[in-house]
């Protein structure tokens, strides 16, 4: 690992070394998140089987059915026109219900505040390793920048002084490439 940039502090580093090795071990988990007992689980099967359009048309279907059956007379009226059976019985599947719901969506929060707090540390490593990005390209910026500056006060010292390329007769100047060529290091001696 290369060493931060000043610019960094020493917290910041130590943040960023944190987070890098949280996310190791949390890669190499199995099952990440929270753990989950039984009650939970059912809650979580009861909220999700009445919350969809099957528990919906299932339901309705037989709403139905039972209506017809106690206004039309087909079969013997055992719940007659105010539906006194039918509200009981809705009541109690109601009743029954909302602890499921409210236990799977205290879950579901729980998760979300999990969620939101690994989102949070994603995001301040980022920001980090974006920073050290950015101390890297100064760095590479300013050495580019000296490197740039010596090769034209190179190339200023040789057009003043009317340099001529080694082997070539004597008091011929160069022409710009060549003098170009001749004040420009190659790429790895810079």
């Amino acid at each position: 690992m290369t060493e931060p940039h000043p610019r960094l502090v020493r917290d910041e580093v130590s943040l960023l070394q944190k987070l890098r090795l949280q996310r190791r071990h949390e890669r190499k988990a199995a099952t990440p998140g929270l753990p989950c007992t039984p009650g939970e689980r059912v809650a979580d099967a009861v909220a999700a089987g009445m919350g969809s359009w099957r528990f919906i048309i299932i339901q309705t279907t037989i709403l139905v059915i039972w209506v017809i059956l106690n206004v039309t007379a087909y079969v013997q009226h055992w719940d007659p026109y105010p539906f006194i059976l039918l509200n009981l019985a809705l009541s109690f599947q109601a009743a029954y219900a909302a602890p499921f719901i409210m236990m799977s969506q205290n879950r579901q929060a729980a998760i979300d505040r999990l969620e939101a707090g690994h989102d949070h540390q994603v995001n301040i490593k980022a920001e980090l390793e974006i920073e050290l990005l950015h101390d890297k390209i100064d760095a590479l910026r300013a050495t580019e920048v000296a490197v740039l500056t010596e090769t034209v006060a190179r190339l200023v010292a040789l057009l003043q002084g009317g340099a001529t390329l080694p082997g070539a007769a004597a008091g011929s100047p160069l022409p710009p490439q060549a003098t170009i060529a001749a004040a420009v290091p190659p790429a790895g001696e810079r």
